[in-house]
């Protein structure tokens, strides 16, 4: 249908796509109800890669022992989108695709060096999350193509989730942070939400921190890998010096262990 009838507009949750709805800033004016494709939904493992269907919930993903196996840092992500209602409802898939640079699991995926599954009439494709965006609220999705899964691969290492909002849920991130201390004098790996168009990694941070700088210096390092912003939610300053913060809180939990 999207390569035969589009330009459609994938819809399943609709956490995201209501709100544009009420507001009046949605464009969009046909849609394609992707919520009855169980398929979509498995979360499965495999060469020790984790597959989790576009269509997993939130409470999915907060149920399921292979997820908190492995990558807890996406269920401590999960576990603060909205309430009860929203976990039901809202999507990984969604989350991805709405591109928004507050969505809570997207730095996880980052961090997590994910693995965006797409597949269209012509075929499959996988993108490294690293490339997946290219703007504000654009990605390298086409009209005619359907997420269908993010794979995760093994990670080792301490992993680290923290958001800061309003409130602990049921609130619009003003930053948020997920890390994973791989250990063995390799770079952690580093991504935060809300600072820049869209959900970003931190490389220079992570070189700063694997050849042994001061956490200061690395907050300094960190301050000029991000572009935040002003706006209803917060300030841009706000968001530097919460940024910050948070790797500072990362680094230190580290020598705590």
């Amino acid at each position: 249908m999207l390569d035969a009838e589009g330009p459609l507009t994938p819809m399943a949750g609709c956490t995201d796509l209501y709100v544009a709805l009420n507001f009046g800033t949605l464009r969009d004016e046909q849609f394609l109800n992707l919520w009855e494709l169980d398929e979509l939904r498995r979360i499965t493992v495999r060469d020790r890669v984790l597959s989790i269907g576009a269509l997993a919930t939130y409470t999915d993903m907060v149920r399921s022992r292979v997820v908190s196996a492995r990558v807890p840092m996406l269920v401590a992500a999960a576990r603060e989108i909205g309430g009860p209602q929203i976990q039901n409802r809202g999507t990984i898939g969604g989350n991805i695709a709405n591109a928004s640079p507050a969505g809570d699991t997207l730095p996880v995926l980052a961090a997590a060096d994910a693995v965006v599954a797409i597949r269209s009439v012509r075929g499959e494709r996988r993108v490294p999350f690293s490339e997946f965006y290219v703007g504000y609220r654009r990605s390298v999705l086409r009209q005619d193509e359907l997420i269908t899964a993010v794979e995760i691969p093994a990670i080792k290492g301490r992993q680290w989730f923290r958001k800061v909002g309003t409130r602990a849920a049921q609130a619009s991130s003003k930053v948020v942070m997920a890390a994973v201390d791989t250990g063995g004098g390799e770079p952690p790996r580093i991504a935060l939400g809300s600072v820049a168009p869209t959900v970003v990694r931190l490389p220079s941070t992570e070189a700063a921190l694997a050849a042994g700088a001061a956490i200061a210096d690395a907050q300094h390092v960190l301050l000029d890998e991000i572009a935040p912003i002003d706006d209803v939610r917060s300030t841009a300053e706000y968001r530097r010096r919460v940024a910050a913060n948070l790797l500072g809180s990362f680094w230190n939990e580290r020598r705590r262990r």
